[in-house]
């Protein structure tokens, strides 16, 4: 065997894929911003792993992904290896890849982050799975011993998928519900294509199919089927709902025309990218569909700072607004928005102004919006969350002009109407899970459990995905209490 160049990444600089031209995003073109790695850029980019003794990368991801373990092997060339190891740990791995903020986790805690550029391990996560699906690779449950158990489980979003894809492996069947058309959840609809192409979900989709999980589509829980119904039915039930309650800060003017709600404005037009079907469709937690205004010359102002401004602002980039501005109240370093996303939106043309608390939203003579009046402010002592307040700074008032402002505030759960007397709800829309003689995400119903944004309340889809993960794992054990002996497979997670 060569003897491996411990030194490669002081002669192999960090790389990316190569990215879509600017020119393209600009002009309307929806498709994902980074490439593909080749097979030698990628075995270069993995080389330049150092290998800690101590993995920072692997100890700051949510799901403990083993990653020098599957650089390694994309170095030598063991893609299909690499695959089944991504997958102990990660469901959902050409997802993360895609979409987690490395920046904020794996990538952040790289060794060589500090001055020499981290090991690019989000766009190499993503090549091991496009990789590996493109040679016919899937993941072998030969070894599966069907347990004659069936778990419900309801919301396909990120959480949802990562506890089916975990009950299968370990014999349990599950069937997953969801009110959408698509599975996904806000993969599907929320994240805009050109950070998660829909075909990536359509493939994951096809490969949960043929490990035996059932999708129930366009079922809602509460109107087309009841809780005590899927209690009946099933052994257990999973609770992956997601987080869709939109906050709107309480702006005057925020019901004028031209106002958008993030949400709706990007699970909307995604329905219209992908050629879907968008009118009488309304988005989960709003109750009227969203007529999508005509973006093209117009002045758009997107409010809040997080990943789902970013996705506002880089998608009203590519419906051709005139210029669009994106105000957020604390300054850039405590921005929760991934900085690699900030810089891609400033690449594409996005003005940031930061320090502006909006006051409200100002109409002009018609009626319509005319801009979004805001005041200067100052970062001041830390708030409950350990973040520092936003302090408004008197006498610097001024109006941002705009033609559509959309509101990316943020997200919370709401414990559904048919989870009453089911479950505890601890505050803050939550389902409560865990405490005393309970298993971890198990509800106050023994036979319920959780995770996921409804849980913990607006996250990272890893986040999701490791939650879903573990509720997997409590339900087996739970189910294993009342096993046959035989049903050895349900300590397989």
């Amino acid at each position: 065997m060569t003897k491996r160049d411990v030194f490669r990444f002081l002669n192999e600089p960090r790389e990316m894929p190569a990215k879509l031209p600017l020119a393209l995003r600009t002009e309307g073109d929806w498709n994902e911003l980074y490439g593909r790695f080749e097979d030698r850029q990628a075995a270069h980019q993995a080389d330049r792993c150092l290998d800690c003794g101590i993995p920072y990368c692997e100890a700051k991801c949510p799901v403990h992904n083993y990653i020098p373990n599957w650089l390694r092997l994309v170095q030598e060339g063991r893609v299909l290896e690499a695959a089944v190891l991504v997958h102990e740990t990660n469901p959902l791995p050409e997802m993360c890849g895609r979409v987690c903020p490395q920046d904020r986790l794996c990538e952040g805690a790289c060794t060589l982050d500090d001055g020499f550029g981290a090991v690019t391990i989000g766009a190499v996560e993503k090549y091991i799975v496009d990789s590996a699906f493109a040679q016919g690779w899937r993941p072998d449950l030969s070894k599966v011993v069907a347990t004659g158990r069936r778990v419900a489980v309801i919301g396909a979003g990120p959480a949802g998928l990562a506890c089916a894809d975990r009950l299968v492996r370990a014999g349990i069947a599950a069937v997953v519900f969801d009110r959408y058309e698509q599975v996904g959840g806000l993969l599907q609809f929320g994240i805009p294509n050109f950070k998660l192409d829909k075909s990536v979900i359509a493939t994951r989709r096809a490969v949960l199919e043929g490990m035996g999980i059932e999708f129930r589509l366009g079922v809602e829980v509460g109107r087309d089927i009841g809780m005590d119904a899927l209690l009946a039915e099933f052994d257990a039930v999973f609770i992956g709902t997601g987080a869709y309650r939109y906050t709107d800060g309480g702006l005057p003017g925020q019901d004028l025309p031209g106002v958008l709600p993030a949400l709706p404005f990007l699970v909307n037009n995604g329905r219209i990218v992908t050629g879907g079907d968008t009118w009488g469709r309304p988005v989960a937690g709003w109750e009227t569909t969203l007529a999508l205004p005509d973006l093209r010359g117009k002045r758009v102002v997107v409010l809040g700072g997080g990943d789902t401004g970013m996705d506002c602002v880089r998608s009203a980039v590519r419906l051709r607004a005139a210029s669009v501005t994106c105000a957020y109240r604390r300054d850039e370093a405590n921005m929760p928005g991934s900085a690699r996303e900030v810089a891609n939106a400033r690449e594409e043309g996005v003005r940031f102004l930061f320090n502006r608390q909006p006051l409200e939203i100002v109409p002009d003579t018609a009626g319509r919006v005319a801009g979004v009046r805001v005041v200067e402010t100052r970062l001041g002592e830390p708030d409950a969350n350990g973040r520092r307040s936003a302090v408004p700074i008197d006498g610097t008032g001024s109006l941002l002009e705009a033609d559509v402002v959309i509101i990316a505030f943020g997200f919370s759960p709401q414990v559904p109407d048919w989870l009453d007397g089911h479950v505890e709800a601890p505050g803050n829309g939550r389902i409560g899970v865990g405490g005393e003689r309970r298993l971890p995400y198990q509800t106050a119903h023994p036979k319920l459990f959780a995770g996921g944004d409804a849980v913990r309340g607006a996250d990272l889809v890893v986040t999701a995905v490791q939650e879903g993960r573990d509720a997997a794992a409590s339900i087996a054990r739970m189910l294993r209490k009342a096993a046959r002996p035989a049903s050895a497979a349900l300590d397989v997670i």
